[in-house]
Parts: structure tokens; C-alpha cells; sequence
């Protein structure tokens, strides 16, 4: 009987016994930090243990914005350089940066770890698209007028004017909501790997605002300091954009913004001024055997933006071009992949113009494609054809 009262005090016992042990454990403080490794332990679940919700964890929040230190050397330096090259009063760029931010979200931006690059197919998808050939078609049609001037003038062909905009900014819909001086002066004095070339945009902002006329703390554009419906930085806006063709009098404010006169004939200026042909197309898509494109696109740098190719020199590596590209044609073989094969295209020197714009293959393939998809639509629906070679 003594037995079974013992063994029946245990039984009693041993669950109160347990569940004071578990307390003890957890007010005790742990006997180490946990490691990578204790990640992988997995604990095993008590039978019929109530269900927990899961604790959310909320992200960090951004660093917020912060004032300038003005006192710092490097500032310090720059204001004096800048006043004394541009004679501006030290007080003017001084009252102006002391009301700049530095923008912890425009460094993140930057520095984001780069993505894989992209195959052509993919980055087509996302510029190609039905919805921005159609706007595109619109947009054309509205600014024919100007479009077919500023060809006239420039040689320019319009479907591609039309692209960029649409590529840039969906046709002036996002143009930007940072500060510009913020995003100079936080890229310029913040970021070491390009401080230089944001120090010297600064610098045209500066010079920009007084010139234009334009409100230095309400001027947006993107993280990088880009502007306007073309997407222009300072120095691009100083020395390339021009009071459009239809605009009046030639010493009014070039307006990158709101002005489409301005927009249209900057973009075609820039263009131009880059070397633009007229009549010319700027990729044709020439004919390869399969074997000749797979071997072909491995030994091609993405990187590369020159026309480092003669159109004989292409012949010789297996590609059909038309008879009327002459051999002594400087080309570049572009590496354009599609879903399902290998794929090279052949860029001419309008494709190398394009890449001034943008330096990137594929944005100057994208904005081919889509002047050619827009181009297309108009000779359907309309009496005016915009065409990608006029």
C-alpha cells in the first residue's frame, strides 16, 4: 500500500514538478547568443500545443532625412571653387545647400545590389509593351504637328523622338518626385564612388536654375538628378536643350517640363548633335544560322557600346546582311536572346547615337523596337506614317 501511495504521490507530483522547472528555465538569462547554427535546431512541438500566431516583424524604417553640415572641408571647398569659377556669392550657394537634404533612400537606391542582367526577351517584355505602343500612338498623333517639324529641322525621325519619351517618362506621366538638389548634393557629398560626377552636375544645377529661371527647391526629377519629361541631367539641359520649333521667340526659358515645343526639339537636338543620320535606321536584324548565332553571342561584351565591327566583318562570321549595308559599314553585334534561341542583332550608327542617350544595349534596343511598334500602328490608322528611317 505504501508502494502504491509513493508511486501515486509521484504521478501527482511530477507535473507540478515539470512546470515549475520550465519557469525556472525561462526566467533564467540565456547561457549564450544565439548562433547561425542554433538556426537549424528544430525543436520538437508538444503534443497538442495551442496554435500561436506568428510574431510580425516590422522592416526598419528608412534613416530620416538630415541637413548638410556646410562646415565640412569638402563643402567648404566647393562652395569657394564654385564661386569663384562662376562668380556666384559665397552667401547665395551657401543659403542655397544649407536647405538641401541628405536622403539615406536615394543612397539605398544606388546601391542596391545590382540584379542579374536581364536577357533581352525579359527586358523587352517590361518596355515593349502593348500598353506603351499604344499611348505611344496617341502621343504621336497629338504632337504631330511638332514631331514633323523638328523632323524637318533635324532629320530626327519621329518615331524615335516618340520612343525615348515613352521610355523615359511614359510620355511625361513620371517625371520624378525627388528633389533634384537633394539628389545632387546627397550623391555628390555622400557617395564616394561617383562624388565627382554628382559634384559636377551640382554645379550645372546651380548654374541651370539661374539661367532657366527655375525654382531650385521645387525642381523634382529622379534619384540621380534627372529631369523633365526627357529625362535630362544639368549639364545635358544646359548644352542640348533648345527653345522648340513652334515655342516663339527664341530667348524665352527652355522648359524641359511642361513645354512640348522644348521637350520634342531638345531630345531631337541631342540626337542630332550626337550624330544622328538621316533617313537611317539604327539595328537590322540580320540572317544567321543557328550554330553561328550560339557561337557568336558568347565572345560579345554587353558592356561594349562601340561599333567595333565592319559589316564585312560580320559577313565572314556567318551573318546575311543586306546588300545595301557596304562592307566598310561600322556595326556592333548585339547580344539580343530570345525565349527560345540564341539571337545576335547588328546595330548601326544611329543604335551607337542612342547608346549616348542611355549607355545601355539594350535601352537603345528597346527604343528601336518601340519606335518601330509605333511606327507600325500609325501607317494602320492614320494618313500620317511616322516613320523610324525618315
Amino acid at each position: 500500500m505504501m508502494i502504491v501511495n509513493a508511486a501515486l504521490r509521484r504521478s501527482l507530483y511530477a507535473p507540478v514538478l515539470l512546470l515549475l522547472l520550465a519557469l525556472g528555465a525561462c526566467a533564467s538569462p540565456p547561457k549564450k547568443a544565439v548562433t547561425a547554427a542554433d538556426a537549424f535546431i528544430v525543436a520538437p512541438t508538444p503534443v497538442a500545443a495551442p496554435a500561436v500566431p506568428p510574431t510580425v516583424v516590422a522592416s526598419p524604417l528608412p534613416e530620416a532625412p538630415t541637413p548638410f553640415d556646410l562646415g565640412r572641408e569638402d563643402i567648404r571647398a566647393f562652395i569657394d571653387e564654385i564661386s569663384t569659377k562662376n562668380s556666384i556669392p559665397v552667401a547665395d550657394i551657401r543659403a542655397l545647400l544649407a536647405q538641401g537634404m541628405h536622403q539615406p533612400r536615394i543612397i539605398a537606391a544606388i546601391t542596391r545590389p545590382a540584379e542579374n542582367v536581364l536577357r533581352w526577351f525579359e527586358y523587352s517584355n517590361r518596355l515593349v509593351s502593348a500598353e506603351r505602343i499604344a499611348r505611344g500612338v496617341e502621343f504621336a498623333l497629338g504632337q504631330s504637328a511638332r514631331l514633323e517639324a523638328v523632323h524637318a529641322k533635324t532629320g530626327v525621325s519621329p518615331a524615335y523622338i516618340v520612343a525615348i519619351i515613352g521610355i523615359e517618362t511614359n510620355y511625361g506621366r513620371n517625371k520624378g518626385t525627388w528633389r533634384v538638389l537633394d539628389a545632387l548634393m546627397t550623391l555628390g557629398f555622400n557617395y564616394p564612388p561617383r562624388s565627382r560626377f554628382f559634384r559636377t552636375e551640382l554645379e550645372q544645377f546651380l548654374l541651370l536654375v539661374r539661367e532657366e529661371k527655375l525654382d531650385p527647391l521645387a525642381t523634382l526629377g529622379s534619384y540621380a538628378g534627372a529631369m523633365g519629361a526627357p529625362q535630362f541631367m544639368p549639364s545635358s539641359y544646359r548644352r542640348y536643350a533648345v527653345n522648340g520649333a513652334l515655342d516663339g521667340e527664341s530667348n524665352a526659358r527652355r522648359d524641359l517640363f511642361d513645354n512640348w515645343d522644348d521637350v520634342i526639339g531638345s531630345v531631337a537636338n541631342y540626337l542630332m548633335e550626337h550624330g544622328w543620320q538621316r533617313e537611317q535606321t539604327a539595328i537590322i536584324d540580320a540572317e544567321a544560322n543557328a550554330d553561328t548565332m550560339a557561337t557568336v553571342i558568347p565572345t560579345l561584351d554587353r558592356r561594349n557600346l562601340e561599333l567595333n565591327e565592319t559589316a564585312v566583318g560580320a559577313r565572314a562570321r556567318g551573318f546575311v546582311l543586306p546588300e545595301s549595308i557596304s562592307d566598310d559599314t561600322r556595326v556592333i553585334l548585339i547580344p539580343a536572346e530570345l525565349v527560345d534561341r540564341a539571337n545576335v542583332r547588328i546595330g548601326l550608327r544611329n543604335f551607337y547615337v542612342i547608346t549616348r542617350y542611355n549607355r545601355s544595349i539594350l535601352y537603345a534596343m528597346a527604343a528601336h523596337d518601340l519606335a518601330t511598334a509605333i511606327a507600325a500602328e500609325l501607317a494602320k490608322s492614320a494618313p500620317l506614317a511616322i516613320s523610324t528611317t525618315r
